[in-house]
């Protein structure tokens, strides 16, 4: 078991990394600028980096005239000749693990590339900085004296021609791929932890935690609740502090808190539980909350990752103008488009995010180029939706499970609207107020959506489904996306997801706004 001399060791070496952070924080364009030329050049010999001329670029300007912008799908090709074993494709080192993006519930696939630098210099470097960050913010943690719980995902061989390779939740790639000394500060144990069936792996981390001293738990919001509320049933307990009374921070990504905060404070019931977010993704670890009591998250500039940013009237382009991180400015959605050493080279990521501050840069996630609805030019993101969904929870007393929402086009003789499916674990007090207040929420933070709510002249009132209990989860059963970073797609310009999920969840509680 951790001890007290190991915490405070533990400590010390942790906040030992934030020189360099604030290094960078100083030096971000020349930190950025040191990065893509190193990544240049390691890739010089690659086929890709031969291809594109890598061997004499000398300027940003001429790396964005010989690299197109690139997606999953123009680099599928490559991607998959080096599952097969091919080399030196695309990068000039070895690459065996495969993370399968679990960012959206589409029926394909991708297979992002984790070479061994991304692994060690972003993805393992992040998960240090972020107990880092956290023991500068409280340098009296008692982090070490006690056990992480991890909530991951699963992976699995490939074999191809009799080469081997590997692929799975980058959750789990990390957690198989961690040193040995990590494994004696964490929970479960790794074979449990990288369990493939989602319901026996529930039971099996209940019951191999339920009695350790967790002093920090990680995962996504929607399966850590889901995993909560199991070790509650399995303890007799009402609350989380009974269970692991040392527990001090949650550790939280993949989707926002802000639509579940309430559910945490009420199940954690212990003022002493901090909040830290993160911003990792298969493709790399870009941003940690690095301040107390903040939802800004600082741009980690230095885990080999050059970033570009497009704005929204060039993300759809095919290959729009880029900003470097000099030309960004504030309160606008950008989407990221990075050159990483695991050989991705101007691809188009698909998150968007707006800037908070400059210099140190901090952002906050804003949605995805895909998932947002601007069916009437009303330019609808993530982040508009979260935070109204917040407030109008908040005055009406609910709480809430999860949501997905599309648009209803107009027909000849009636408006647009919104169609909304909301799964509450509390019901509001008082439905139709409830709709009013997340209506009115939406308008105040969205001028074109309260533009075209004028007068219901492009869109009426927002219609607003109350789901059965169960109704996201049966649906994400049914796409076998259980656990892991798996997440119920929120915001889309058509249709799909919101009527698969109302023809297998069946008729919901109740409609408000239907016509």
């Amino acid at each position: 078991m951790p001890t007290p001399f190991i915490n405070s060791i533990a400590s010390w070496f942790m906040t030992k990394r934030m020189h360099q952070i604030e290094l960078f924080m100083k030096y971000p364009l020349e930190v950025q600028h040191e990065w893509l030329f190193s990544l240049i050049n390691s890739a010089e010999e690659t086929e890709w980096g031969i291809r594109h001329g890598y061997s004499d670029i000398d300027s940003l300007r001429t790396f964005k005239e010989r690299v197109p912008i690139q997606d999953y799908e123009s680099l599928k090709p490559l991607i998959e000749r080096i599952r097969r074993g091919e080399q030196n494709i695309l990068w000039n080192t070895e690459i065996k693990w495969f993370a399968k993006s679990s960012g959206t519930t589409n029926d394909k696939s991708k297979f992002v590339p984790l070479s061994q630098e991304s692994l060690e210099e972003c993805h393992f470097r992040g998960g240090k900085d972020m107990v880092s960050i956290y023991c500068n913010c409280y340098p009296d943690t008692q982090l070490f004296t006690g056990k992480n719980l991890g909530l991951g995902g699963s992976h699995q061989k490939d074999v191809f021609a009799n080469y081997e390779s590997y692929h799975g939740d980058v959750s789990a790639i990390l957690m198989q791929n961690l040193p040995l000394w990590a494994e004696y500060l964490r929970a479960p144990s790794l074979d449990i932890a990288l369990m493939n069936n989602w319901d026996e792996k529930l039971e099996k981390l209940t019951e191999s935690t339920v009695n350790e001293n967790v002093t920090s738990v990680a995962g996504v919001p929607s399966w850590m609740l889901i995993l909560l509320r199991r070790i509650l049933d399995a303890s007799g307990k009402k609350t989380i502090s009974e269970v692991w009374p040392n527990l001090e921070v949650y550790f939280h990504g993949g989707v926002s808190l802000l639509p579940y905060r309430e559910q945490f404070k009420t199940i954690f019931n212990s003022s002493s539980v901090r909040y830290l977010e993160l911003y990792n993704a298969s493709e790399g670890f870009f941003g940690i909350q690095d301040q107390k009591d903040s939802d800004e998250l600082l741009l980690m500039l230095d885990y080999g990752i050059y970033y570009e940013f497009q704005t929204s009237e060039e993300w759809n382009k095919e290959n729009g103008k880029t900003l470097s991180l000099d030309e960004v400015r504030t309160d606008t959605h950008y989407a990221l488009i990075i050159s990483t050493n695991a050989g991705l080279w101007r691809y188009r990521l698909g998150d968007t995010i707006k800037f908070s501050s400059l210099y140190p840069f901090r952002f906050r996630i804003s949605g995805r180029t895909r998932h947002f609805m601007n069916a009437f030019g009303e330019e609808l993101m993530i982040d508009n939706a979260e935070r109204a969904l917040k407030i109008a929870c908040e005055r009406n007393g609910a709480s809430m499970v999860d949501y997905t929402a599309a648009p209803v086009y107009m027909k000849e003789n009636s408006s647009g609207a919104h169609e909304w499916l909301i799964e509450f674990d509390r019901e509001p007090e008082n439905a139709a107020f409830f709709a009013e207040t997340f209506d009115n929420a939406l308008k105040a933070l969205n001028s074109d959506y309260e533009a075209k709510r004028y007068h219901n002249y492009a869109i009426r009132p927002p219609i607003i489904h109350f789901m059965k209990p169960g109704s996201f989860y049966l649906w994400l059963k049914e796409k076998g996306k259980l656990g892991g970073q798996n997440k119920v797609p929120r915001l889309c310009n058509e249709r799909r997801y919101v009527e698969e999920i109302l023809e297998m969840a069946g008729p919901p509680v109740r409609t408000l706004n239907a016509c």
